[in-house]
């Protein structure tokens, strides 16, 4: 709610012209943090794509590092019923005051008309973000006609779930960095950066005033900052490395996306010997060696394991993926060896609303198509994606972080448990069982440590350096990643 200049308070939406139906949208954000921070978080190019809300599954074309008037961000988004059609914005500022104000107008877009008003002012070392927003709605005359039988509802609605989801990223976020505040600023090598989870990491430690670089297969792109490398030959120029604080390695082929052959199972292993390998003997070999290499594997270091509960302390398993994560941690022997802090970061399920386990989830359960998968008894050890993401920040400032950790969920539930939790939050029945024999035909090998089997995993570790979750619990966490708030 809003207080307007005469004492009255208004809704959020406010009908501000009658002919041509322009709307007026306020939202208020309190952050624990002074007005110059606040407005320093915004200042960063990362913090364009943290404020993108989880669900949407945008791609950022280009962002310029400035609010300044005239600076650009541009991206693409698929179309609200239509998301085989890409719908592109580009946002120009058009006003800016640091640390009190700037302001931003689509110069194209889905919106008739979009200006957009961001306000800080600090009280008690507490900044108030105000949003204002003055819009008409898509499609011009149709639009009109659309929002007249409606009543505006679904515009309404997806500018307010955007605006909770900003709300909730930036006072996240600031909390996350405040707690190393006191710490020197790093210099950040990430491969992988193109990932789900390499995506959003990078943006969070930009944002976090970090120089953040990234190392990439292709060709650079002029201005950026980039640097190439060709694992698959054993190529990299180790003078460019010199001088990173971290390195970053989230890379590999993906192991759930095709089903398991000969010579895919040989390029999984392959992937992540080559690059893992080339990266950990560069960083031993230089003069100015990294404080941290933190190279990200997984929980299938545990195999199937029933209901027995796993810390990093437990045995490991047996299997395809068991091996392949033995021997990917092991890649890295050479920058330990070297006296480089190293952290082995075992992942679980990373919950995220655009992709991942869940993001292929979506469709089917939305269709009600969803239910328990092999019976259901097998247990998913599961971690959102801001808490992947914060956790990973939490090991690499903390020096005395060392060794492999468990990146999951402190509450892990068995399958029938997520099917039902996942219904709930979509309001849509979860009863279609999915017999094992089946997901076998489809996926083949792979479905048996990938789908059919599981791991009780808690992030003992974890917790005992002192990092607290976001999302304990499974509901909070789908909640949050698909927009779905009570």
């Amino acid at each position: 709610m809003d207080i307007s200049p005469g004492g009255l308070r208004m809704p959020p939406f406010q009908r501000v012209s009658q002919g041509d139906k322009m709307y007026k949208y306020t939202h208020e954000t309190i952050v624990e943090a002074d007005a110059k921070s606040t407005f320093e978080w915004f200042e960063h190019e990362g913090s364009f794509r943290r404020l993108m809300p989880p669900w949407e599954v945008a791609e950022e074309v280009r962002a310029d590092d400035s609010l300044e008037v005239g600076s650009q961000r541009v991206f693409r988004f698929p179309a609200p019923g239509a998301p085989f059609l890409k719908m592109t914005w580009v946002a120009e500022h058009t006003a800016y005051d640091p640390p009190h104000h700037f302001a931003d107008k689509m110069v194209r877009g889905p919106f008739w008309s979009w200006n957009h008003n961001h306000n800080l002012t600090e009280c008690d070392g507490k900044t108030t973000v105000k949003d204002e927003v003055s819009y008409q709605v898509p499609f011009g005359p149709l639009g009109n006609l659309a929002d007249s039988i409606l009543g505006g509802w679904l515009v309404k609605s997806r500018i307010s779930r955007m605006f909770k989801a900003r709300e909730l990223r930036l006072q996240r976020d600031m909390r996350e960095h405040s707690k190393f505040s006191h710490i020197k600023r790093k210099k950040i090598l990430v491969a992988g950066s193109s990932g789900m989870i390499g995506t959003q990491l990078v943006a969070f430690l930009d944002t976090g005033g970090h120089d953040v670089w990234r190392l990439v297969r292709r060709p650079v792109k002029e201005g950026a900052k980039e640097l190439s490398w060709r694992p698959d030959e054993g190529l990299i120029e180790s003078s460019e490395i010199e001088g990173f604080d971290v390195i970053i390695h989230l890379g590999g082929e993906n192991i759930g996306d095709k089903r398991w052959s000969k010579k895919r199972k040989a390029a999984i292993v392959g992937s992540r010997r080559e690059s893992t390998t080339l990266l950990s003997e560069t960083i031993s070999a230089l003069k100015s060696k990294p404080e941290v290499f933190l190279v990200a594997s997984a929980i299938g270091f545990y195999g199937n394991r029933g209901d027995e509960i796993l810390t990093e302390e437990s045995a490991h398993g047996e299997g395809f993926l068991t091996d392949t994560v033995i021997q990917w941690e092991s890649y890295a022997d050479s920058a330990r060896e070297a006296g480089i802090r190293v952290i082995n970061t075992r992942n679980g399920i990373v919950l995220a609303g655009v992709g991942g386990a869940l993001g292929r989830m979506l469709l089917p359960w939305k269709l009600g198509g969803g239910g328990p998968l092999a019976g259901g008894k097998q247990w998913m050890s599961w971690i959102s994606l801001d808490d992947e993401i914060y956790a990973i920040n939490h090991l690499i400032m903390n020096d005395e972080c060392e060794g492999a950790y468990n990146l999951t969920a402190p509450e892990p539930v068995r399958q029938k448990v997520f099917s039902k939790t996942l219904g709930k939050v979509l309001r849509r029945p979860a009863i279609a069982p999915i017999p094992g024999f089946s997901m076998k035909i489809l996926f083949g090998e792979l479905a048996g440590p990938l789908l059919i089997e599981g791991q009780r995993v808690l992030p003992s570790r974890l917790q005992q350096s002192g990092y607290e979750f976001l999302h304990k619990d499974l509901e909070s966490a789908l909640r949050d990643s698909l927009g779905i708030w009570r």
